[in-house]
């Protein structure tokens, strides 16, 4: 928090310096009397004033420099930054090319652009290494950067671990039921070769009769296959809600 507040400080300090014009009379007029607005906060009329002088100089470059500042004020940082950007190929040999730089990387730093605020404070602080706000600003935004770097590749991560537990589910259920069928295909192979192993006598055997239990002992043997069958439900039941269940909480998360 201390760090945005000088950020905000440093960034009103340095928007409020305005150049003077250099060109003829009318521009110089219009840009002094915008300097003048803009000394009593009045951003709006001031940044008509420069406007004007670009309307009779559009080659100057105190009067672009002092809109982008009246744009700032006003929280227009998009076109303040395009302001900017339209005398980037100049600003470099101005005498105000530190400052320069440095208010274009205020305008990034509000646009959360934080890869361009690295870059122009960069350039700020070779023209000025003792400007203090800039280097602030300038490791700030580096450190903003470096944050949103490491939550893109966190972000990636997870999505890629999603995608390779979703991945491994569907191959373990993929393996369940080929398990399951071929599991089911050796109970009929087994069956129906018991069947046939049965009807035919072995060799050099004759066929033998089959044994008669009572009533009781296969009402017996009923009620227990019933009971496995109804313990062997039970299981499957409670699998099949556990793996529901699992799946839910992972789609939750």
């Amino acid at each position: 928090m201390e760090m945005t507040g000088k950020i905000l400080l440093a960034a009103v300090l340095a928007f409020a310096c305005t150049l003077t014009a250099s060109a003829g009379d009318d521009d110089r007029k219009d840009v002094r009397s915008g300097n003048r607005k803009f000394a009593k906060e009045e951003y709006r009329e001031a940044a008509v004033d420069y406007q004007k002088a670009l309307l009779r100089d559009s080659t100057s470059f105190a009067a672009t420099y002092n809109l982008a500042n009246a744009l700032y004020r006003m929280q227009n940082w998009q076109e303040a930054a395009s302001v900017l950007d339209s005398i980037a190929s100049r600003a470099p040999e101005s005498e105000y090319a530190a400052d320069y730089f440095y208010n274009r990387g205020n305008t990034a730093l509000s646009l959360k652009d934080y890869g361009k605020a690295v870059e122009v404070y960069r350039e700020a602080l070779l023209r000025n290494p003792g400007d203090l706000d800039a280097k602030e600003n300038y490791i700030y935004a580096k450190k903003m950067l470096e944050n949103r770097q490491n939550s893109q590749n966190q972000d990636n991560q997870d999505n890629q671990n999603r995608n390779d537990q979703d991945q491994n589910q569907n191959q373990d259920q993929n393996g369940n039921d080929r398990n399951n069928n071929e599991g089911d295909n050796d109970d009929n192979q087994d069956r129906n070769g018991n069947g046939r192993d049965n009807d035919r006598p072995q060799d050099g055997q004759s066929p033998q009769s089959t044994p008669q239990i009572s009533k009781q002992a296969a009402q017996q043997m009923l009620n227990a296959i019933m009971a496995k069958e109804k313990e062997t439900q039970d299981k499957v039941k409670k699998e099949k809600a556990a793996v529901l269940q699992s799946r839910q909480k992972e789609k939750n998360w």
